[in-house]
């Protein structure tokens, strides 16, 4: 079962992998605000779906509001930098930067859940921060904003995912689900009126598939985490770079750097071993970083994620 569950991972990541492959080719026309604002508006049907089938008695006045409210924020921002950075980067580079959100989960845990990382774990923490610094190269290489944009993505991913493991059992999912939904619709609606670009039929049909993919994979993941320990689902979200090259050499033409190989390598060598530390019982009782997944949740990129329980009721 665990086997199975672990290729049912891989298959997902390659499903998130080909959707960002539809996002790429949509940034050449679309500003990510368009493509993010139809793809969650697309999600919506699964959304409702979910929220009419969700069990939990309850009204959806949220318990902690602004925990809440930056939670919404950020889920709104993640696919919104990630996007953009896949418009204007190779798809190897932006990957190994959203990699950095791992690293950045055990940093944000410190103040926000009272973790305590051991040295070995905030070693790893700087190393796979130094494998950024490799990989975006400052001052060898001309910084862009699409770097800028993948660690905000990244960024964003690691604290809506502390926040998610401090309220999470507190709200109901209909809630952690809702407001971000209205959020993405109200800020992007907004932002619209001044991107807003005419969309075929075929681009329909993107955006449509951008939200259909992401929802499919994340029901994947979820029978993944369900079905085998999260230590072994956790590192297959690694497997995109693999993809990221494949897709960005047969399609783009993108052929990945040396030094984006070397920098992508040392972080994804620095969360392999904090989740190997974590597996081996190695953190408090929160243990954020074993399910994140590569992004988070978000409207645009509709990545359902399980409101985590503490390790001893698993």
């Amino acid at each position: 079962m665990q086997i199975k569950a672990v290729l049912v991972a891989l298959l997902a990541f390659a499903i998130f992998s080909t959707h960002d492959v539809v996002v790429k080719f949509l940034g050449a026309t679309f500003s990510p605000f368009q493509i993010v604002f139809f793809s969650g508006l697309f999600s919506f049907p699964l959304i409702t779906l979910m929220l009419v089938r969700d069990p939990t008695q309850g009204n959806l006045r949220p318990v902690h509001p602004w925990w809440v409210a930056l939670r919404s924020v950020c889920v709104v921002t993640s696919p919104t930098a990630a996007f953009y950075a896949f418009t204007v980067l190779p798809l190897a580079q932006v990957y190994a930067l959203l990699f950095a959100a791992p690293l950045l989960i055990t940093v944000l845990a410190i103040p926000i859940l009272g973790e305590k990382v051991g040295v070995m774990r905030m070693i790893a923490v700087l190393l796979g921060l130094g494998g950024v610094i490799v990989v975006v190269r400052p001052g060898a290489t001309e910084l862009q904003m699409g770097h800028f944009a993948a660690l905000l993505a990244a960024f964003a991913v690691a604290l809506q995912s502390v926040i998610l493991r401090k309220i999470g059992r507190e709200e109901r999912r209909a809630v952690l689900m809702l407001y971000p939904a209205l959020i993405n619709v109200g800020v992007m609606g907004v932002a619209m009126i001044f991107v807003y670009e005419p969309v075929q039929l075929v681009d329909l049909g993107g955006m449509a598939t951008v939200a259909l993919f992401s929802f499919t994979a994340s029901l994947m993941l979820v029978y993944s985490y369900t079905n085998a320990e999260a230590a072994l689902v956790a590192p297959m979200q690694y497997s995109q770079i693999i993809w990221a090259a494949i897709f960005g050499i047969l399609i783009f033409s993108e052929v990945p750097d040396s030094m984006t190989l070397i920098g992508a390598g040392i972080i994804v060598a620095s969360g392999l071993f904090i989740i190997a530390r974590e597996a081996r019982g190695g953190t408090s009782e929160q243990t954020p970083v074993l399910r994140t997944r590569s992004r988070g949740i978000s409207p645009g990129s509709f990545r359902v994620s399980q409101v985590m329980r503490r390790p001893e009721q698993e």
